[in-house]
């Protein structure tokens, strides 16, 4: 199950960053919108304030990603996908599926860290109703949304989408929105009820990560505007987010875990970073603070490697100082390719190699969150 993880955490991290305004897309509610298409330079001309986009319709999508693209991609929800007319299959197409996994793994850390998760019938059942939740309800339910919000941008950079070639209609996709957030809610409640939850955990869990994603995508606040909260609160989505759900689901969600997290999402901010450097130019013209654009490329790649080693190498201190020393030493053992990868690859040209970069160290962080479950565990 983990390489199967590792391997989904991958597909899904080269989009891990929905744009901030729609160029390429926590927690769900348990996640973040994490889908980002890039601005194409006549795009990122247009004033928007002076053109009013019109939708065009489907028979008129280019093949680059309508006529002519994959049917594979389409269910997954990544660029490339074909155009579709079966209602039931741009729903799916909305939510992303392609997200979900690195949800699910959040999950499986949570319940991993608690200790209390058996190989039973029960408890099988619990995590993947607790799956569920996170990802195809509460991640479909911001995906969802974040193209809501981000259709206007859509009808100009990628027409062929869905909501602005009119494959569905805006009343459709609000309706699909609402039926996710629900869904997910519910389900979180049945999950309290089931572990007998004296305090709805799960449920507020869910409605905090359902509220954040709203104001990650939909104004006035939109947090994907800004480099530093918006790229954050991607990182607390991947990692945080889920992870407590699963937690909280099987033990206590205790304060030092709620810290650890918290702090292992930082690193979640410097994979988000790895993404705003290929839209470094259509950033600028539409006057978006991404890092790279706000500190120059140089500057924000060692921010980005930074913020990824400094946290793992700090949680791997904690693990020392609460006495699981081959803990910390695994911990370690699994930063250092990702170093080497670094220099390798991410330092050395961000857009270039970041497909690379990311296809080679991410398994290696994600590893590491495992070990860092296992060992809160005990």
């Amino acid at each position: 199950m983990a390489s199967v993880l590792n391997s989904a955490f991958y597909l899904n991290s080269s989009n891990f960053k929905s744009i901030r305004v729609r160029t390429h897309s926590l927690v769900s509610p348990l996640s973040l919108p994490l889908t980002r298409r890039r601005l194409t330079i006549k795009a990122a001309e247009t004033d928007a304030n002076e053109v009013k986009p019109q939708a065009p319709t489907p028979d008129k999508a280019p093949v680059s990603g309508g006529a002519g693209g994959s049917s594979f991609n389409q269910l997954l929800g990544i660029k490339g996908a074909a155009q579709e007319t079966n209602k039931w299959k741009i729903r799916l197409q909305l939510t992303k599926p392609v997200t979900w996994p690195p949800l699910i793994w959040g999950v499986v850390c949570g319940a991993a860290a608690s200790g209390n998760f058996n190989w039973t019938l029960e408890d099988v059942a619990k995590s993947i109703a607790c799956m569920l939740m996170s990802g195809p309800f509460l991640t479909g339910y911001t995906q969802t949304i974040n193209d809501y919000y981000d259709r206007e941008i859509d009808a100009i950079n990628e027409p062929y989408r869905p909501i602005p070639s009119g494959a569905i209609s805006e009343n459709e996709v609000i309706t699909q929105i609402w039926v996710l957030l629900l869904g997910g809610l519910g389900l979180a409640g049945l999950l309290d009820v089931w572990a007998g939850h004296d305090f709805p955990v799960v449920f507020y869990l869910a409605l905090g990560g359902s509220l954040l994603s709203y104001i990650y995508s939909a104004p006035p606040l939109k947090l994907k505007q800004n480099g530093w909260i918006g790229n954050f609160a991607l990182g607390a989505s991947y990692i945080s987010l889920p992870w407590w759900a699963g937690q909280a689901l099987f033990g206590t969600l205790t304060p030092d875990i709620i810290v650890l997290t918290l702090l292992y999402s930082i690193a979640g901010l410097g994979i988000a970073i790895v993404n705003d450097f290929k839209s470094i130019e259509g950033d600028r013209a539409l006057g978006l603070q991404s890092l790279p654009v706000a500190f120059g490329a140089e500057t924000a790649k060692w921010i980005c490697v930074g913020a990824i080693d400094i946290t793992q190498l700090s949680v791997a201190g904690y693990l020392l100082e609460a006495g699981k020393p081959y803990y910390a030493l695994a911990l370690v053992g699994l930063i250092i390719p990702q170093v080497v990868f670094q220099f390798q690859y991410f330092l050395k040209d961000p857009v270039k190699y970041d497909v690379k970069y990311q296809a080679s160290a991410q398994p290696f962080l994600v590893l590491g969150l495992l070990v860092t479950a296992l060992a809160t565990s005990h």
